[in-house]
């Protein structure tokens, strides 16, 4: 299943999708020489937006939660992916210990913390989960929707290691992406992997960091093939010191929003695009959809009204906004069944290993789909992200996701940049 892209498929659209069939080979190539000389994630996945005349990714994710919306047929990739990346980090591991967010009612969540567990017994470990809720005080079972059953497991400190009871593990798998801050039992580990490492979450970690390391990826990658980066990379910019309860920080912000929204205005000209241009001002760091609003125009981020205010002051954790990524706004011209939908791509190691659709009936597409109401078909891919078929047309099922699967990974290789550049130095991690 291909959703129906609303655009014609002729012009930018056409021209795009088309190179990435005619330079597959080179792509392959170019991909492969940038994984080494960097270390990819674990797993990681990202939210794209296609607007026929623009494919970018607008979010990375390095604690995907969504295992449980991947289709059946995808577990053979993430099985092998999953084997690649153990033998990267861990050849010899025999043990496994995951930590997952802190959700006991979450149905949705703890499927894809089973889902997680089924893929790495596959690889041939043994798995345990370790809680790091407080009230989880010994073995607790959790019954889940469809019949399987999670056991939360206390966890334990053992010098400079953490497991659960009668278990020790040479890798720690997070689930959990740190909104709140890193627990005191999980700092300072030695001799054990910690992945992804505790700096990529989000009491630290930066969009805007990514957005930085991602505008370098991209320019490289379009001058390999020859496509200018806009096309493939949404502009940014960042306003710090921004509290939106007090109305201090909106000056920087709407000076910010103008100057995008003009870049974005002159591509939009340069290409014959009839289109609204839009940003995107969102928490610099933070998940799940919060924090987020969409602006047309600078007025619109001045005397925000309380709501607005409530909206965009706090995110996960009750965590306050002190800094925001104006982001350039790409359409979402694929739809499901007349609904606005959102390719989001699933990627274990440095491999393409599935993904779903994004679907919302009551967005529009210029709007968040990140949000309550939205629900997810799985891409029905046929064969692997990286099989195009060049007797097929740009638009045809393979190619498709072919696009999907290089702009992806795109994305994780920025990942990748973004946690090498912003690793702590030997002597914070000692202190």
């Amino acid at each position: 299943m291909v959703p129906h892209l609303t655009t014609a498929l002729t012009g930018p659209l056409l021209e795009l999708e088309r190179n990435f069939l005619d330079r597959a080979t080179e792509i392959e190539r170019w991909m492969r020489e940038q994984w080494q000389d960097h270390m990819p994630p674990f797993y990681g996945s990202t939210d794209l937006r296609n607007s026929g005349f623009k494919l970018a990714p607008v979010d990375l994710n390095l604690f995907p939660g969504g295992f449980n919306n991947l289709a059946d047929v995808f577990k053979p990739l993430c099985v092998q992916a999953a084997q690649a990346a153990i033998e990267r980090i861990c050849p010899d591991a025999r043990n496994i210990l995951l930590i997952p967010e802190n959700h006991t009612r979450n149905q949705f969540y703890l499927q894809n913390v089973a889902q997680l567990v089924s893929i790495l017994h596959m690889t041939g470990l043994n798995v345990r989960i370790g809680s790091l809720l407080p009230e989880v005080t010994a073995p607790t079972t959790l019954e889940l929707a469809n019949g399987a059953t999670l056991t939360l497991e206390p966890l334990e400190r053992r010098g400079g290691r953490v497991g659960v009871a009668g278990f020790d593990s040479c890798a720690v798998l997070l689930n959990n992406d740190l909104s709140a801050g890193v627990p005191p039992i999980l700092q300072g580990l030695e001799d054990q992997w910690l992945i992804p490492p505790l700096h990529a979450g989000w009491h630290t970690r930066r969009k805007s960091n990514h957005a930085a390391a991602y505008d370098r990826v991209a320019r490289e990658f379009a001058a390999a093939i020859g496509i200018d980066p806009w096309r493939i990379n949404p502009a940014f910019g960042v306003c710090g010191q921004v509290n939106f309860q007090e109305r201090t920080g909106e000056e920087c912000l709407a000076t910010q929003v103008d100057s995008l929204l003009r870049r974005i205005g002159e591509k939009y000209r340069e290409y014959g695009i009839d289109e609204t241009p839009f940003v995107v001002v969102k928490a610099d760091a933070g998940t799940y959809g919060m924090g987020i609003m969409m602006v047309k125009d600078a007025s619109e981020v001045i005397g925000l009204n309380r709501r607005q205010r409530n909206k965009m002051s706090v995110v996960k954790e009750g965590l306050q906004v002190a800094e925001v990524i104006i982001q350039e706004g790409v359409h979402s011209f694929e739809t499901i069944d007349g609904a606005v939908a959102e390719p989001v791509v699933y990627m274990m190691d440095h491999y393409v290993v599935g993904g779903f659709y994004r679907v919302h009936t009551e967005r529009g597409r210029d709007e968040n789909l990140n949000a309550p109401g939205m629900h997810f078909r799985p891409l029905a891919f046929e064969t692997c992200c990286s099989l195009p078929d060049a007797c097929q047309g740009p638009d045809a099922p393979p190619n498709r996701f072919y696009a999907y699967g290089v702009v992806a990974r795109l994305a994780l290789l920025a990942a990748s940049v973004e946690i090498e550049e912003t690793a702590p130095a030997e002597a914070e991690l000692a202190a």
